[in-house]
């Protein structure tokens, strides 16, 4: 009877005869292999990997479907995948099984990844940045500039002028706006009473009349 290592020589011999030219297998090391099932671009391809142990064909060999080209496969459908290969396993403990396992899949494919989409799903990218972001309209934005006023510049004279009738706090002080009552009668009164006086001073220089003697 042959042990596990004379009965895997004998299989990889076989896998290599078998896959000659056949794309979809690749030979990883000399006890791990790997099948692609389904086109490169295709979203249900994926690709099984099986690696034997030290006791195969005495025990399954370990089947890993977390390799990158899986990077798109649903875990439901790995897993199911992954089961399906499994029970096949339990009905081959002592054989030669990689073959079959493989080949097992190609009748089930439509089956097993019939949950897997056939592309892949639409994502909405959303940008915090966006809401903060406002779109200025150029004519509007000129239109604004010519309705603001331009603001008046003051010589250095008027400034202090301004300055000085502030408590140079910026604050102007009470009653800086207020008449001087006073002065404000004097010169606005001057005029009538020089008025009154010139019409005074005509009066008394007039020469009296007198009536007629008859």
């Amino acid at each position: 009877m042959s042990t596990p290592l004379e009965q895997q020589t004998e299989e990889r011999e076989a896998l290599q005869s078998i896959y000659e030219g056949d794309t979809n297998f690749k030979e990883i090391d000399s006890v791990t292999f790997q099948y692609k099932y389904g086109e490169e671009d295709n979203y249900k391809s994926f690709l099984v990997e099986l690696k034997w142990g030290e006791n195969y064909p005495d025990e399954a060999p370990t089947i890993n479907m977390n390799t990158f080209y899986n990077r798109n496969l649903l875990p439901i459908v790995k897993e199911e995948i992954q089961t399906a290969l499994s029970t096949e396993a339990t009905q081959w403990l002592g054989c030669g099984m990689t073959y079959t396992l493989f080949e097992c899949l190609k009748d089930n494919l439509e089956q097993l990844t019939a949950q897997q989409p056939d592309s892949a799903p639409a994502v909405a990218l959303v940008d915090d940045g966006v809401g903060a972001l406002k779109i200025s309209d150029p004519n509007a934005d000129a239109e604004s500039k010519k309705k603001e006023p331009k603001k008046e510049h003051l010589t250095k004279a008027q400034k202090r002028r301004q300055w000085e009738r502030t408590d140079h706090k910026g604050d102007r002080e009470r009653g800086w706006d207020w008449v001087d009552l006073v002065k404000h009668l004097s010169q606005t009164g001057g005029k009538n009473d020089d008025a009154h006086t010139a019409a005074e001073i005509a009066g008394n220089n007039a020469p009296a009349l007198h009536p007629l003697n008859n």
